[in-house]
């Protein structure tokens, strides 16, 4: 017999008979669990066509509290979670340790994976740990609809050398290399809506669309309203050309369609722009097409940027086609540029720092700015070194501090390529809007919810070609990307890890998370002996040997995970 960690590994000893879960039976902490205790219940029997998995490692993601707040108001939740609670947890790395007889030829005791937890069926979805029982628990089962969903198995493979925290972080990570492989249309949308509008009836500019409203790819569906009548013919007779259908719309606000894929606005007018952006279908276009500043700042839907990747585009040029065309979304950090990170010092924000050091082709200037001033030198000391050996030039600021505006107004111009925002804090983003420089983009990554404005200049649009670009989840590339790049060495999700416990530390780690406690990322361990929640420093007290293999005394390792296991599983 080898040692614990080794039987560990195998998964082959006999299953006990019951499992422990964490439910979640409403909104509120006080529906967590049963006397804010874990409960254990019977082990969980499978159908012939199912997998019974051992849920390895978990970490708490942010995602989480939503849940904790909303309850049943949460949009991934469809049931009554009074008779059927949910229990959380879609950062997980798991084991099967047990086959049904249908998968014995695919699945084998031992088998590692981690999971895409979007799970689609039919276009539905059914996310592990939200209506899929998550990792939150000992054991799990795993079912057709996430062996066979829409986008196949939804399972990824983990090479047993893998560890089991840089497995379960591989999801959020995902999360964050997703965000700069976003990709947007250049042109009218074939098939879908266009509306056209005008601000000025006489307006002589010769508009046209050189591409894109042709026999090779054109809407289905045009709607005109107030648009000037030369550009207005060339549109008609184009259209009765192309078969498509023309629809007049006297009121911009009520049109007949009010799902549109492309809006194109003639002329700077701030208050059309507030009033028919809300018509913009998921992943709509607005075009804006003028030569001179609007007049008032606009309130932006940032939230419907970030979770229905609506997108503002625009031009000088009369052609409307360029507006699309000539300066295509650049959604990854401009090489050699400025990067300015708003609300770098979380968990996901040293993920995307971490990311931004690592990248083949990093910028030249990186400024992270937070509030919290314990988390930001955590991750000055944690990355520094790092940046100077690239050449690259490192700030850490909390804005708050005295002479920190100073030094942020000298970066006001020529400003900076790239601002990533992760607080979903409205000022903190019409803040950093303001400082891009020319074609710059600003990256909302936090997840500010549909419905929240903020206050933007969009000017700079269609004046500097600048964009605004969001992001939320991940999909099954992303993932497998992530996890290849882990595996490879090219990528480090291990550390993001801030503090570890057992299972029934989950609710104190929950807590953690929601009042930003530690630096960076929770993770729990289902099946080791007690442990309250710790900080990684902390482990020279608690278990030195494990603590002397941390990187720096305060990095997780998989040396240190390893020392870990042996001391603390059963």
């Amino acid at each position: 017999m080898g040692d614990k960690l080794t039987d560990y590994r195998r998964a082959d000893a006999p299953l006990p008979d019951h499992n422990t879960i964490w439910p979640l039976y409403g909104a509120g902490f006080e529906n967590l669990g049963q006397d804010g205790k874990p409960i254990d219940v019977p082990l969980p029997e499978i159908a012939p066509d199912q997998l019974l998995v051992r849920h390895d490692a978990v970490g708490i993601c942010f995602s989480d509290i939503k849940v904790i707040k909303l309850g049943q108001e949460h949009p991934r939740i469809y049931r009554d979670m009074r008779t059927r609670p949910v229990v959380l947890g879609h950062e997980v790395s798991m084991t099967v340790v047990k086959v049904g007889d249908q998968l014995r030829d695919q699945y084998k005791v031992g088998d590692r994976f981690i999971i895409q937890a979007d799970v689609y069926v039919n276009g539905v979805g059914y996310a592990y740990g939200y209506e899929i029982e998550g990792g939150f628990s000992k054991y799990g089962v795993i079912d057709q609809r996430v062996l066979n969903g829409d986008e196949g198995n939804y399972l990824l493979p983990v090479k047993p050398t893998t560890g089991y925290v840089e497995s379960a972080l591989t999801e959020p990570w995902a999360c964050v290399i997703a965000a700069y492989r976003l990709n947007y249309r250049t042109g009218l949308k074939a098939g879908g809506t266009a509306w056209v509008i005008g601000t000025d009836p006489d307006d002589p500019r010769p508009y046209t669309i050189s591409a894109g409203f042709d026999a090779a790819s054109h809407p289905d569906h045009l709607m005109l309203t107030q648009v000037p009548k030369a550009f207005s013919g060339w549109l008609r007779a184009r259209a009765a050309e192309l078969g498509v259908e023309v629809i007049e719309v006297n009121d911009p606000g009520h049109p007949p369609i009010d799902k549109v894929d492309d809006i194109i606005l003639l002329g700077p007018d701030a208050d059309r722009i507030e009033q028919v952006s809300p018509y913009l279908a998921n992943f709509g276009i607005f075009a804006i097409i003028a030569d001179r500043p609007l007049a008032r700042s606009v309130q932006l839907d940032i939230g419907r940027v970030h979770y229905n990747r609506w997108l503002y585009v625009g031009g000088t040029s009369p052609d409307i086609a360029r507006a699309y065309a000539d300066k295509p979304v650049r959604a990854e950090l401009k090489p050699g540029g400025r990067a300015w990170f708003i609300g770098a010092a979380g968990p996901m924000g040293r993920m995307h720092v971490q990311r931004a050091i690592q990248i083949e082709k990093p910028p030249a200037v990186i400024v992270c700015t937070d509030v919290s001033d314990h988390r930001l030198e955590d991750l000055c000391i944690t990355f520094e070194a790092d940046a100077r050996a690239r050449g690259i030039e490192f700030i850490c600021l909390n804005p708050m501090a005295e002479g920190a505006a100073a030094q942020l107004e000298a970066f006001r111009s020529p400003g900076f390529d790239d601002v990533i925002v992760l607080a979903p804090v409205p000022r903190l983003i019409s803040d950093g809007a303001a400082f891009l420089a020319p074609e710059g983009v600003m990256n909302v990554f936090a997840g500010v919810g549909r419905g929240t404005f903020a206050e933007i200049d969009v000017s700079d649009v269609y004046l500097k070609g600048v964009r605004y670009i969001g992001h939320s989840g991940s999909m099954m590339d992303d993932i497998r990307i992530t996890l290849q790049q882990a595996e490879a060495g090219i990528l480090s999700p291990i550390r993001a890890v801030a503090a570890i416990g057992s299972l029934s530390a989950f609710r104190d780690g929950l807590r953690a998370v929601q009042d930003a406690v530690f630096p960076g990322k929770v993770v729990i361990f289902p099946h080791i002996k007690e442990m309250p929640l710790t900080a990684l420093p902390d482990l020279k007290d608690v278990l030195p040997t494990v603590y002397a293999k941390l990187r720096d005394g305060r990095e997780w390792t998989p040396e240190a995970e390893e020392e870990f296991l042996r001391l603390m599983l059963p």
